[in-house]
């Protein structure tokens, strides 16, 4: 999936430059002038931003989603967070979730962006509550995929977030990267690669910390409508009766793992339309 987006990544890119039209867009989000880039694809209002999860890149995961016939034809973003993808990997950021969540408004601000409709995964989700929680009048409305609601417990040996965040900083840097590189196999690391080192662990070891409030009291505070995607195999999402009865939709995706727009597009589509097109 991660070929064939970039591939489609790459054939949009190469269209939208015969039409004289930029995809490609940057801003300084910190003092020093770090910089957060995204591929934009022009459009209607709202804008839609779509945002990643840990060691991913937007382009990647979601280029499929963007221009898929249920979705396409608004003003899409799809941005990558300080220290992934294309953007920049300063080793003087923090990367708490708090910080990535006011760089990315500070980043959608440069872009003149209010009232987004936002599609985030995983890490990306529990940013986007985040940002929503901080920042409100930059986002309209939450598809959160598979996201990460609260603190989980460091797991060494495991891969993703809860492995990553068990090894020190300095363990990581000196050879801990390689053990994870090996763990998480090799479709995503292809992505993982491209974030910084400090960037991937100190993302991971707030993620696994998660905020105060958690980003489920965050969320269930939220007053925008908001919608829970999860693959339908994991089985109930825990705490399903207090996130609908704050007005949260929870639906389940058949046919999927937790990448969902990877493994199931057309049903995420289908979801995710469905989302952003019933107006409370």
């Amino acid at each position: 999936m991660h070929t064939g987006a970039l591939w489609l990544l790459s054939s949009l890119h190469t269209d939208l430059n015969r039409k004289g039209e930029q995809t490609v867009h940057d801003a300084a989000v910190t003092p020093e002038g770090d910089r957060i880039r995204w591929v934009e694809l022009p459009g209607q209002e709202p804008p839609r931003v779509y945002v990643h999860g840990l060691g991913a890149t937007s382009p990647a995961y979601f280029t499929q989603i963007a221009v898929h016939p249920l979705l396409a034809g608004h003003r899409s973003l799809l941005i990558d967070l300080l220290g992934h993808g294309i953007s920049d990997r300063p080793t003087s950021f923090d990367y708490t979730l708090e910080a990535h969540a006011d760089a990315l408004a500070a980043a959608l601000t440069a872009a003149d962006v209010t009232g987004a409709e936002l599609i985030a995964h995983s890490m990306g989700g529990s940013v986007a509550i985040v940002l929503a929680a901080r920042h409100p009048r930059l986002v309209s409305r939450l598809v959160l995929v598979d996201a990460n609601l609260d603190p989980i417990p460091r797991a060494p040996g495991s891969s993703g977030s809860s492995g990553i965040a068990a090894y020190t900083e300095q363990e990581f840097l000196a050879g801990g990267w390689e053990e994870v590189r090996d763990r998480v196999g090799p479709h995503w690391w292809s992505t993982m690669r491209l974030a910084g080192r400090e960037a991937l662990h100190r993302s991971a070891v707030h993620l696994v910390r998660g905020t105060v409030p958690t980003m489920r009291e965050l969320l269930l505070d939220l007053k925008i409508p908001r919608t829970f995607l999860l693959p339908e195999a994991d089985g109930p999402l825990p705490g399903t009766d207090a996130l609908t009865a704050s007005g949260v939709s929870v639906v389940a995706v058949p046919d999927c793992g937790h990448n969902i727009m990877l493994d199931n597009p057309d049903g995420f589509a289908r979801v995710t339309a469905a989302a952003l097109t019933d107006r409370e």
